[in-house]
């Protein structure tokens, strides 16, 4: 018997029906911009140590919780925890990033990946996942997530984050077959991924398709969307007598929307580089919408803040299918206090 959520409103917005204001989470809401968690993490030892201990995945995880009242809780991990998973060797350089000892440059490569099983290499994202939704006691839902396979396969070929993707631009192009069976291999793992975080807890699942804006339109249907479709097609949307959402992200996304929409998610969401009005009338009932202010807003003043965040809730202009949200996460320095303002502004809204 599971415990009956005390605030679903999350829930209740993605699947837009009527809520009594506009929910509020943050990406990356638990995070360097919290004292607390800089010593969990000093704590911890390392990055990866901090990730692969479900105890303190739990404790930076409900950290934000603490502080502000939230309308969700989004699993502590990292995207590149599958491709770790798959042996190609997760590394974190400091002020460098994350890299992968391990990079796939060919068909062979890519054929010799393995699939790794959630509850045995991927064991300690699961156990978090339970943790954390005991830890909840029915409080607020639970976010699961992935990166999207073309962002994990952009890593996975370079070696490490990069502004031009030069080496996966060469297989994109040069051995497009050998890409796709890289998505495919990637997308087996994330569906599997997933669902076990679903059967472990999670309420909701995002797919971060972070570097998605990289590509053409053309090839954005075909070596992005498509294979997040099919994992949405795939994934067990009914949980505990619930319906498990599924909110897709592609940063740089915008002028996809339509696209997006016929993917068979419930809600998508939007970088700050479109209008929420426009966005609205563009997805029209389809599909609900989370986002989108300028993260960097939280670097101005409350009354800024203020001002900004009603901009966003004025501008979506409906009573239902919005989750507010930056556009994407929260940087590093941002003051604690205008992450107060910006919740307890779009708490007070009124969205009738």
């Amino acid at each position: 018997m599971t415990t009956p959520l005390a605030n679903d409103r999350f829930l209740r917005a993605l699947f837009r029906e009527p809520v009594d204001r506009t929910p509020i989470w943050i990406m990356r809401q638990a995070g360097r911009y919290l004292p607390e968690y800089r010593a969990t993490r000093s704590k911890a030892g390392s990055f990866l140590d901090l990730c692969q201990t479900p105890e303190l995945a739990c404790e930076v995880t409900l950290q934000p919780l603490r502080r502000f009242p939230l309308d969700a809780a989004i699993l502590f991990s990292d995207i590149l925890t599958v491709p770790d998973a798959m042996g190609l060797g997760l590394y974190f350089e400091s002020g460098e990033g994350p890299g992968f000892r391990e990079p796939v440059r060919s068909l062979s490569a890519i054929e010799r990946l393995p699939i790794p099983d959630p509850e045995q290499e991927l064991r300690y994202v699961m156990d978090a996942v339970r943790l954390i939704r005991r830890e909840l006691d029915g409080s607020v839902p639970l976010i699961g997530f992935s990166g999207s396979p073309w962002t994990l396969a952009t890593y996975m070929v370079e070696g490490a984050g990069s502004r031009d993707f030069p080496e996966t631009k060469r297989l994109l192009y040069g051995e497009p077959q050998a890409m796709h069976a890289l998505l495919q291999k990637v997308s087996t793992a994330v569906t599997a991924y997933l669902n076990a975080q679903i059967r472990a807890g999670a309420q909701a699942v995002m797919i971060f398709d972070t570097w998605g804006g990289s590509l053409t339109p053309r090839l954005y249907r075909e070596f992005s969307l498509a294979y997040m479709q099919r994992i949405v097609a795939e994934l067990d949307r009914e949980r505990d007598d619930r319906r498990v959402p599924v909110v897709l992200f592609t940063k740089g996304g915008g002028a996809w929307l339509e696209w997006q929409a016929d993917a068979g998610a419930d809600a998508l969401g939007l970088d700050w580089t479109i209008e929420i009005g426009e966005a609205a009338a563009r997805v029209g009932d389809r599909v609900a919408l989370q986002g989108n202010l300028d993260p960097a807003v939280l670097y101005a003043s409350d009354q800024v803040v203020r001002t900004e965040a009603r901009r966003v809730l004025d501008g979506f202009g409906r009573s239902t299918g919005h989750v507010f949200n930056l556009g994407h996460g929260i940087h590093p320095g941002i003051d604690p206090d205008r992450v107060a303002t910006l919740v307890e502004t779009v708490h007070a809204y009124p969205v009738s």
